[in-house]
């Protein structure tokens, strides 16, 4: 049941006030000044706050202002009898979800309040999905191999300098792009994603850049690009080096301007977005045999981090065995299964050509075809490999 806190001086407003939504199955609490609501809010959890303008000792926009440190999520909804639209424009500036005037209408209350609501309950599940999301991509093990990427990350990702991650496929270039968004100061951004191998050469500049309608035989509508879409935040194009010469001059042109022009469009548009990339390729051959461009390169490269493959830092599977493990039975729905330290020694002796993408589905199979305990025979038979 939603719990809404209510403060004003005025006990006939507090009542009221609390009667009506208690009618409408609210858990009310009242408080009778400013000192008293913080001190209300900082020892209680509040879905929404009725906050009074005028008061005495602290007024309501204080009240506002330092409800931020306590508790920066829950909505309040500002009440005074003396509504101007400088006071409703203030009280929106600090942060407050609405404006009603005293005494309020009581359908505009209840509709404000319900949609506070939903806003909170908006925000709940979206930094719900937030951690889902960073869970799914977290960087997992111990290695002096992996602690390198991740001291590079730390320092990097509050910039908003290009990065180029280098690494073979399969050994986590998607997680490392994922670490830098969310550590860096474009994290409420989108993070918007690019296979460049995935698309066809024709169709990879209307992917970037977007189209307008009639610009080609099947362009029978307008269409958004990837750099639009990814404005205010950040631009993963992974495997760049198999992206076609035409978009590669594209996106340079993009990365040296800020601005990207349609397909078929005249229009420049200003995009505000930080790049990075990735590509399993060496790009210095690629350059010297004439398949990428050396200038995009270095625009590209500002900074560049390597990440290692599997091979070469063994020490992490464990680690990474057990977080599959748990991931995996989580989304069956079952029991996670355990397996033996001789079963676990096995695995790290193996060659990992496919890196952590690799690891991951031979850990499915053992979990399928496995009882409770992956046994060293287990690994054997299933892992369908030879050690090195």
């Amino acid at each position: 049941m939603p719990k809404i806190l209510i403060i004003d001086d005025e006990r006939g407003i507090r009542s009221t006030l609390k009667e009506i939504l208690e009618y409408e199955n609210y858990t009310v609490d009242q408080a009778e000044d400013g000192e008293k609501g913080l001190e209300a809010l900082s020892k209680n959890k509040y879905d929404v706050v009725l906050c009074d303008i005028k008061m005495p000792k602290i007024d309501g926009m204080e009240v506002l202002e330092k409800s931020r440190e306590i508790s920066p999520d829950v909505p309040f909804i500002m009440i005074s009898a003396h509504g101007t639209i400088d006071t409703a424009v203030e009280a929106t500036k600090k942060g407050a979800y609405d404006f009603l005037v005293k005494p309020p209408d009581l359908n505009r209350l209840l509709v404000t309040v319900r949609n506070a609501l939903d806003k909170a309950n908006l925000v709940t599940e979206t930094k719900k999905l937030r951690k889902k999301i960073s869970k799914n991509f977290e960087m997992v093990g111990t290695s002096e191999a992996l602690e390198k990427v991740r001291r590079a990350i730390d320092k990097v990702a509050p910039t908003d300098a290009r990065v180029l991650i280098t690494g073979p496929n399969g050994a986590g270039k998607e997680m490392v792009a994922r670490q830098l968004h969310e550590k860096s100061n474009r994290a409420s951004g989108p993070m918007v994603e690019v296979n460049c191998a995935a698309i066809p050469s024709e169709l990879i500049e209307s992917e970037l850049f977007g189209h307008e309608k009639g610009s080609f035989t099947s362009a029978v509508k307008q269409r958004i690009g990837k750099f639009e879409q990814a404005n205010g935040g950040t631009l993963f194009l992974d495997e760049i080096g198999d992206m076609s010469l035409s978009a590669q001059a594209k996106v340079l042109r993009a990365l040296q301007e800020n601005k990207i022009t349609r397909v078929g469009g005249e229009k420049e548009i200003p995009v505000d977005v930080r790049v990075v990339a990735a590509t399993n390729k060496d790009l210095l051959k690629e350059i010297e045999a004439r398949n990428f461009r050396e200038d995009l390169y270095h625009r590209l490269g500002v900074i560049l981090i390597h990440v290692p493959p599997l091979n070469d830092r063994r020490e992490d599977i464990p680690a990474l065995v057990q977080k599959f493990l748990e991931d995996i039975a989580r989304d069956q729905g079952v029991k996670t299964k355990t397996i033996s330290p001789a079963a676990l020694t096995y695995l790290q002796n193996l060659d990992w050509r496919g890196n952590i993408r690799e690891l991951r589905n031979v850990v499915e199979r053992l979990v399928i075809m496995s009882d409770a305990e992956i046994s060293e025979e287990d690994a054997r038979l299933y892992a369908g490999k030879a050690s090195v």
